[in-house]
């Protein structure tokens, strides 16, 4: 059973960072039009995304595999959408042009980030030893 949940939680991580990866890398470098209808974005939220999203396919090696460093790798990624909110705050306390739904999707994305990284620290480094 914890195999199964393993399996399912990876599975979720993969998409979310594949998805994350498309929508990101089809802004930064104007895939498909996508830019146009992105409107008003913020460049370097979408960075952060965008490096988020190599680092949760790389997690998610990590998840399968078991390795001790997979949390430190979705902890990092967090740090990375943290500062680039708290950036994003700051630009839209200046009178920075965006989108509303951006402050919503970036704490959904902070959060299941979180709610990643805390679920491969107690999966894979609180495992009893023998």
């Amino acid at each position: 059973m914890k195999k199964i949940i393993l399996y399912l939680v990876a599975a979720v991580l993969t998409g979310f960072g594949l998805l994350t990866l498309f929508l990101s890398a089809s802004v930064i470098f104007d895939l498909f039009d996508i830019r146009s209808k992105e409107g008003n974005y913020v460049l370097f939220v979408v960075w952060s995304n965008f490096i988020s999203s190599l680092l949760y396919l790389v997690a998610v090696y990590g998840l399968i595999t078991s390795k001790k460093w997979t949390y430190k790798i979705l902890g990092l990624s967090a740090i990375i959408l943290t500062i680039a909110f708290i950036g994003f705050l700051f630009y839209i306390q200046s009178g920075g042009i965006h989108e509303t739904k951006t402050v919503g999707a970036m704490v959904f994305r902070i959060a299941l980030t979180v709610a990643f990284t805390l679920f491969a620290y107690f999966t894979i480094n609180k495992k009893k030893k023998p």
